[in-house]
């Protein structure tokens, strides 16, 4: 069994992947999210983040990684091979502007495996998936001028992406957000002891950016 990290952004698709992972046999031990070092998370903010990691019952670290990029991503990997993790989980789901894969690439000579449970999957798919196994994940952020401010805060479900499908029809948009279009927060799922849910929230604009301001955080019952 492989001792993992999961790779997080608190977002769909590294939820996901961390319960794939674990349905292979990878024993993950921790959250880990690399950060450079002036941060800016407008969709996945750290204090939400770490309130998943307790709702999951795991540590989450927030590891700073300095510049150059491809430097500091191979230190921080090897720094975790040496703390004894094996294998890192990723969300990845396929190649952004025909780039291999990132952390693959980052980890080479570490001898720390990748595992990206959503490689090549279909995009419908892995959304229907995902709701199908109970997550309960909501859009923190979104650019235009595929969405409005509405879609802040909605909850991602069958309607959304019905009416995801339709805009990808109408503008080429990517219903995964792999292209960065969107991003979520996942509130529940089968992994959580407990869920989350965003009482109150603001909606901010910067540049093409719509997102949540989150101003509170309350815990749901145990998750089912």
């Amino acid at each position: 069994m492989k001792r993992a990290a999961a790779l997080w952004t608190g977002g769909k698709d590294c939820s996901l992947a961390l319960h794939e992972a674990r349905g292979l046999g990878a024993e993950v031990v921790e959250l880990v999210t690399f950060v450079p070092e002036s941060p800016s998370f407008l969709a996945h903010p750290l204090p939400f983040l770490k309130r998943q990691a307790q709702a999951l019952g795991l540590p989450h670290r927030a590891i700073q990684v300095k510049p150059p990029l491809d430097a500091g991503y191979a230190v921080a990997i090897r720094t975790l091979r040496r703390e004894g993790i094996d294998a890192l989980v990723t969300g990845d789901i396929a190649e952004v502007d025909g780039h291999p894969n990132w952390i693959k690439e980052m980890s080479r000579g570490s001898e720390v495996e990748v595992l990206t449970p959503l490689w090549g999957r279909d995009r419908r798919g892995l959304l229907k998936d995902l709701l199908d196994r109970g997550f309960k994940a909501t859009f923190s952020l979104v650019k235009k001028p595929w969405f409005t401010r509405q879609w802040v805060g909605r909850p991602l479900d069958h309607k959304a992406i019905s009416d995801m499908e339709a805009l990808a029809s109408a503008t080429g948009l990517d219903i995964c957000g792999e292209n960065g279009e969107y991003h979520t927060l996942v509130l529940n799922g089968p992994n959580f002891r407990m869920g989350l849910q965003i009482s109150a929230f603001d909606v901010r604009e910067r540049a093409e950016m719509l997102y949540m301001d989150i101003r509170e955080i309350k815990p749901l019952g145990p998750s089912s």
